[in-house]
C-alpha cells in the first residue's frame, strides 16, 4: 500500500494539530477540534489513527476520557465530513479499547448498517478485531488476518491486534500468532517496550522463561522514565514469569527433595 505524496513538513503539522488538541484537555471541545484539524489536513486513516490513539490515551491518563465527552452517535453516525467522522470514531473506539470494554466496542460496530461496517477503514476494523479477540471470539482471527493484509505493517494497527490477542486467552495458537506479528518489520529494532511486554507474555505462556525474562528486562530498560502505570504492568509480568519458572522447577524435582 502506497501512501499519497505529502508536502514537506506535514509530519510536524500533524504533531502540532495533536498537541494543540490535547493541550485543550479537559475542555469539552478538544475532540471536535482535533477532528476538524485532521479534516483540514485531509488526513489518511494512518495519520488519524496515530493522532487519535495517542490523544485518547493522553485524555484517559489525565482523567478526562473521550467517553465522557462524546456521544455514541457523534462517533459512529455517518457525517457530511468523512475525515472528521473517522477521527471521532477513532477517538471513541480507542477510548473503549483502553478501558478494555470489548463487548461494548464489538456491539457498537455490529450495530452499524452492513454497508457502513463494510466501509470501515483499516484501523477501525482493527479495533473491532481487538474487541472480538479480547473476548476469545474465533471470528476475530479471520478479521485479524484481513486487517494484516491491508495494514501494510502500520504500527498502531499491529499494536491493536497484539493487544486483542494478549487478552484472548482461549484463542487457539494465540501465543504463536502474537510472535508472528512481533516478527514483522516495525518491531525488528526491538526498541518498543510495549511490544517487548507482549512478547514476554507470549513466551511465558509457551514456557520459554529465559527468553521471556530477557524480553521483559529489555522492556523495563527501554520504558521512558516516569511511566508509572505501564511500569507496574511490566513489573507484574516479570513476577509472573519468575513464578511460572519456579513452579516448573518444583514440578521437575523429586518430592523428597522439595520437602527437605
Amino acid at each position: 500500500m502506497t501512501l499519497p505524496t505529502r508536502r514537506p513538513g506535514r509530519a510536524l503539522t500533524l504533531l502540532r494539530a495533536g498537541a494543540d488538541a490535547t493541550a485543550a484537555i479537559p475542555a469539552v471541545h478538544w475532540p471536535a477540534q482535533l477532528a476538524v484539524s485532521l479534516s483540514e489536513l485531509d488526513a489518511t486513516w494512518q495519520e488519524s489513527a496515530q493522532l487519535c490513539a495517542d490523544a485518547a490515551w493522553t485524555a484517559r491518563a489525565a482523567g478526562h476520557s473521550v467517553l465522557g465527552l462524546l456521544r455514541v452517535e457523534d462517533a459512529l453516525a455517518p457525517g457530511a465530513d468523512p475525515v472528521a467522522t473517522r477521527a471521532l470514531r477513532h477517538l471513541y473506539l480507542s477510548a473503549l479499547r483502553y478501558d478494555f470494554r470489548c463487548p461494548t466496542l464489538a456491539l457498537l460496530v455490529e450495530q452499524l448498517p452492513p454497508q457502513e461496517r463494510d466501509g470501515l477503514d483499516c484501523y477501525s476494523r482493527a479495533l473491532y478485531a481487538f474487541a472480538l479477540l479480547g473476548q476469545s471470539r474465533p471470528e476475530g482471527l479471520a478479521l485479524m488476518r484481513q486487517v494484516l493484509d491491508d495494514a501494510d505493517d502500520h504500527l498502531k494497527t499491529l499494536h491493536v491486534l497484539l493487544h486483542g490477542l494478549w487478552l484472548g486467552h482461549d484463542l487457539p495458537h494465540r501465543e504463536e500468532q502474537m510472535l508472528r506479528i512481533l516478527d514483522r518489520p516495525p518491531f525488528a529494532s526491538r526498541t518498543d517496550p510495549i511490544a517487548l511486554f507482549r512478547e514476554a507474555g507470549a513466551l511465558r505462556a509457551l514456557g520459554e522463561y529465559r527468553a521471556a525474562l530477557a524480553s521483559i528486562d529489555r522492556a523495563l530498560d527501554l520504558l521512558p522514565p516516569g511511566d508509572v502505570s505501564v511500569h507496574a504492568d511490566l513489573v507484574r509480568e516479570r513476577s509472573l514469569i519468575a513464578a511460572a519458572r519456579d513452579v516448573q522447577h518444583l514440578v521437575g524435582r523429586p518430592a523428597e527433595e522439595i520437602h527437605r
